[in-house]
């Protein structure tokens, strides 16, 4: 057999030397023995054997399933599985199936197992976030151990003692790994999978919302983990996208963690003044670095918490009124790089304002259009400075942007959406002109053939009518949420997109009413008071013709439950659309989106209490519109005899 050489004998004298880290001391309250090998990143934890993994994948998938016929029977699994992981956790937080699974028992496992498993990493902590797959499993367990740290701190009877044996409280559990990690905060800034753990922690220390795994723009993970984080269908439980509250002892850490990194940055200089230029070129380096970015707009939001100074914002930038060659090189840099501008962007957003309008005075005043026409760079910048800027200057930039909105939305449709938020909160400021410029793009009266579903939704090329399941684009999202808010923004909208359906052919329109995003525009037509009574009467015309199909579908009941309303004052239509469900109750029935619609439409009162029935839709009526003339009731039977004889002449009249 030939000599193990290399990474194999490296690996095999890891196993040989590894013991996993003595339980907590509780009498001093100190870890001891942590293995020698912790400060390695890349520490090898050894690998589950066959019947093992096979034991751990079975559990894994019946977890994900989850078809347990009760809570206890649940439990109680979970609860074999976690006797089962112990002394074997680092080996399963490695592996790419059996981490998901560690991650499924702590978002299912009791209090108690959770500070079994937390105990169970002291002294690799550091290690497991610089993993992979491990760094995932501790985000997850720093959120449920934030969450038991506000429970424990809400409950006045937690006095650490539990059966006569002292246990550890959930706070000092953190404060334990905070100081484990707090030598290696400098490297976690920079590691691609450590920095997330550190963003999280930070958050939390501070008191900040902890993102869903799975949330858009995020400030904790990034767009291939939320993709990932989809397809392995881990969901998140309560203690996600919440604030949880802190003992004071995670705001004194907080401090320390950032002086510890200032420390590092600026290699222990004791005045600010004698910092080296060098010093803020390398900081200024990982402020547009991909991975330490992120890290660094977090620090600089949560600093003012302890630091009115604001140390690392100067580290970052001057506070002077003149312009610095230096500075301006970095801030021209940062309005042409994608990531330094989502940097720019996201430290605007929570900067003082007397820093966000030197930065803008100095070096994007005077070119500001220029900017706006950076897609993917500077119209970010741009969008934030509407959004944070006092009104003086925010009016100075829908100013110099109105007149180039045409222009603007040909290759950033999103801008639209800033420039009409901009302008509703500078009190319509230029509204006209913003209409004005709008209609001339989407519904020109110079063009034969225009249409708004087409110029600005883009039907033609769009995934409308697929027979293939394709899920709407992004570009299709963002364009029907900006044709909703200009539906909003001014009554001309909703009038063009109305005669923009009426104008397509009956099918597809009514494919609208199917597709994923499309759909929600055709809702937000359905208003009664927002058009006239003919154009209704024309649009519910094609919409009545495939109602009962419409109500047993995901995106198509939504609009039939909008037109209980857009049926006001339209008795004819309300009672056709009700007669097409009763005729196919059944199969309305036998859908969950059906039932919500049968529901909806009051389709009991219709079979059992015709009267009630037609009484509601007299008083919904009235509710809509209010300020419409009452309808002169309708005298039947012989009492029409009656009226009409009594107004004959006399000679006429019957003796």
């Amino acid at each position: 057999m030939g000599k193990p050489r290399g990474r194999k004998l490296q690996k095999k004298q890891q196993r040989d030397e590894f013991e996993p880290p003595l339980e907590v001391n509780h009498e001093n309250e100190q870890l001891t023995n942590v293995p020698s090998s912790v400060s390695d990143p890349q520490m090898f934890f050894g690998v589950l054997d066959r019947e093992e993994l096979e034991y751990f994948k079975q559990a894994e998938a019946t977890l994900s399933i989850d078809a347990f016929e009760s809570t206890e029977e649940k439990q109680h699994f979970v609860t074999s599985v976690c006797d089962e992981l112990k002394g074997k956790e680092y080996k399963l937080v490695t592996s790419q199936i059996c981490s998901k699974l560690v991650e499924r028992l702590i978002l299912e496992c009791g209090d108690d197992q959770l500070k079994s498993i937390f105990k169970a990493f002291n002294g690799v902590f550091y290690n497991l976030s610089c993993h992979k797959y491990a760094s995932h499993v501790l985000e997850t367990l720093f959120v449920r151990g934030a969450a038991l740290v506000e429970k424990e701190l809400l409950t006045p009877s937690f006095d650490g003692q539990q059966d006569d044996e002292p246990i550890i409280s959930m706070e000092n559990a953190f404060l334990y790994m905070l100081n484990e990690i707090k030598p290696h905060l400098r490297s976690m800034v920079s590691h691609q999978y450590a920095s997330h753990v550190l963003r999280l922690l930070i958050l939390i220390l501070a008191s900040k919302n902890l993102p869903k795994t799975t949330q858009n723009n995020s400030t904790l993970r990034s767009k291939k983990s939320k993709i990932a984080r989809k397809m392995i269908d881990i969901k998140d439980n309560d203690d996600f996208d919440r604030v949880h509250q802190t003992p004071e002892s995670f705001k004194l850490e907080l401090k320390e963690f950032l002086k510890i990194l200032y420390d590092n940055f600026t290699e222990n200089t004791v005045s600010r003044t004698d910092i080296s230029p060098t010093l803020v070129t390398k900081f200024r380096e990982l402020c547009v670095d991909p991975v330490a970015s992120p890290v660094i707009q977090l620090i600089i939001q949560v600093e003012g918490i302890f630091d009115r100074e604001r140390s690392f914002w100067r580290l970052v930038f001057s506070t002077t009124d003149e312009k610095d060659p230096k500075e301006e090189s970095f801030v021209e840099y940062l309005l042409s790089d994608p990531v330094g501008s989502h940097f720019l962007e996201s430290v605007i957003s929570f900067a003082r304002t007397k820093y966000v309008e030197r930065l803008y005075n100095l070096y994007m005043k005077d070119r500001i259009t220029k900017l706006a026409q950076r897609d993917t760079t500077g119209a970010f910048v741009v969008r934030a400075l509407l959004k944070h800027l006092k009104n003086k200057e925010v009016k100075q930039i829908l100013s110099a942007l109105i007149p180039q909105l045409s222009i603007l939305l040909n290759s950033n449709i999103d801008f639209g959406t800033s420039i009409i938020e901009a302008s509703i909160q500078q009190n319509n400021f230029l509204r006209d002109e913003v209409i004005s410029q709008l209609v001339e793009k989407y519904y020109s009266p110079q063009s034969d053939s225009r249409n708004i579903l087409e110029s600005c939704l883009l039907l033609s090329s769009s995934t409308l009518g697929n027979t293939r399941d394709d899920w709407p684009t992004a570009e299709e999202r963002r364009r029907s949420l900006f044709l909703e808010q200009l539906i909003d923004y001014d009554r001309k909208f909703a009038e063009i997109t109305v005669e923009s359906m009426l104008a397509l052919p009956e099918e597809r329109l009514l494919q609208m009413c199917y597709h994923g995003v499309f759909s929600h525009v055709v809702e937000h037509v359905l208003k009664p008071t927002l058009i006239d009574t003919i154009k209704r009467k024309l649009l519910l015309n094609v919409l009545c013709k495939d109602v009962v199909n419409m109500s047993c579908n995901a995106y198509g009941s939504h609009i039939v439950d909008k037109l209980w309303d857009f049926t006001a004052k339209l008795t004819l239509y309300k009672e056709r659309i009700a007669n097409a469900l009763n005729k196919e109750a059944e199969k309305v029935k036998n859908s969950s989106y059906g039932r919500q619609v049968w529901k909806n439409w009051h389709m009991e009162q219709y079979l059992r209490r015709r009267g009630d029935w037609k009484t509601l839709i007299k008083e919904q009526g009235f509710a809509i519109f209010p300020d419409a003339e009452p309808t002169k009731p309708k005298v039947n039977g012989p009492q029409n005899k009656r009226s009409f004889r009594s107004n004959l002449p006399p000679t006429k009249r019957r003796k």
